[in-house]
């Protein structure tokens, strides 16, 4: 195996070892997380060695763009599964979040480039501080909006969600001053780039020696392990909480508000705390697809990629279980991705029952997803892994 296979094989089995790690019912927690290397490598290995290039790139790019949409789907499940509430505002927490991180981590355009680019502030921080800025900003951001909004009945808190939402895109559409208004913020530095060039200076030279035959194109290996890590992270708080008498507080208060007001809890500061701790991991999400795209404008966080999606990734998985939407992120960018190839390959069938047709084939695709959620609500009203009736910590979480 080259230098280069290693390298890549190394940086792919970060997901392979967490999904893996997950799944092994090993104890102790040592020996588990072990074994889940071992194998993780081991089909990183075979994968880079048997796979071409290209193909791998592709697969490498389609496990990052689900892994970020899978961060946004356990905050959604946070605030309705969970908590039941009827959240279609994703698109503004994901855009408060992607904007506040580039803010953060971006550098204040100087000479020429301050004449074409204009925004609120450029603080150079790493990319840590950038994704905890996001979550903390679209936390923020989150109480604002509940304060007024959560006493309302599920219908009008929609309502109230999507139309705040579009406040938000439309803001940074036109407030130049804030983030280049219609024009892309470009420049978001992406965190550990430095390995596909020269090395890091902050790294002990054995790892920049290992990483040396990375080149700028194969910065997806990289970032990949770094995005299965935060969704592992986020995924493993999440099962915590969840099974935690906060948990089931939530839970008492989606299933009978009435009886657990009863009961003694505090209704409107349970439902303040999912929606905002919903909206924290959504923010996180939208700093990492930030980083990941580099540039970013209005147009990224249009309703139907920043709520839509979200969505019915949420009701295919499983509302109210985590593993589920997590599969259900991967399932329905899947399905998303799918479909750009089934509309190429149906142009010309299109062509021929009339030339303007091909030009309209990317509506094909709006057509499957609905097809798909429709299939949801008929036959998989639960997802593909329903809720577990777990009220307590009975599994091996370390």
């Amino acid at each position: 195996m080259t230098p280069l296979l290693l390298a890549k094989s190394a940086l792919l089995a970060v997901p392979l070892w967490l999904v893996t790690s997950s799944l092994l019912p090993l104890k102790p927690s040592w020996l588990k997380h072990l074994v889940s290397l071992a194998i993780g490598f081991g089909l990183a290995a075979a994968a880079t060695f048997f796979i071409p290039a290209g193909g791998l790139s592709y697969i490498t790019s389609f496990i990052l763009m689900a892994s970020i949409y899978a961060v946004l789907s356990l905050g959604l499940n946070v605030q309705w599964g969970y908590t039941g509430l009827f959240n279609i505002g994703i698109a503004a927490f994901f855009a408060i979040g992607a904007f506040t991180s580039a803010l953060v981590t971006t550098q204040m355009p100087t000479g020429i480039n301050a004449t074409f680019t204009k925004q609120l502030m450029g603080l150079g921080m790493p990319f840590w501080l950038g994704l905890a800025a996001a979550g903390l900003i679209a936390g923020v951001l989150a109480w604002l909006i509940g304060k007024p909004t959560l006493r309302l009945r599920d219908d009008y808190l929609a309502i109230a969600t999507i139309g705040i939402a579009e406040i938000v895109r439309l803001v940074f559409q036109n407030e130049r001053w804030l983030a280049n208004g219609p024009q892309p913020l470009r420049g978001i530095p992406q965190p550990l780039q430095c390995l596909t060039g020269n090395g890091c200076d902050w790294l002990p030279g054995f790892v920049n020696d290992f990483f040396a035959p990375l080149a700028p194109r194969d910065y997806p290996y990289i970032y990949v392990a770094i995005v299965a890590l935060v969704l592992f992270l986020t995924y493993r708080v999440l099962e915590r909480a969840i099974r935690s008498p906060w948990g089931r507080a939530l839970r008492a208060v989606r299933e009978e508000e009435a009886s657990a007001a009863m009961n003694g809890k505090d209704v409107a500061a349970f439902r303040m705390q999912s929606f905002v701790v919903g909206a924290v991991i959504m923010g996180i999400g939208g700093g990492l697809y930030a980083h990941y795209m580099v540039s970013i404008d209005y147009a990224h966080f249009d309703p139907l990629y920043g709520t839509f999606l979200i969505w019915v990734m949420l009701m295919l998985g499983g509302s109210g279980n985590n593993r589920g939407a997590i599969l259900g992120a991967f399932v329905v960018w899947g399905i998303w991705s799918g479909t750009s190839f089934a509309v190429d390959a149906l142009r010309p069938a299109l062509a021929a029952i009339s030339p303007a047709l091909p030009a309209r084939g990317p509506y094909i695709r709006l057509l499957f997803i609905s097809l798909l959620l429709l299939f949801i609500v008929l036959y998989r009203p639960k997802g593909i892994l329903p809720e577990e009736k777990v009220v307590s910590l009975d599994r091996d979480l370390t």
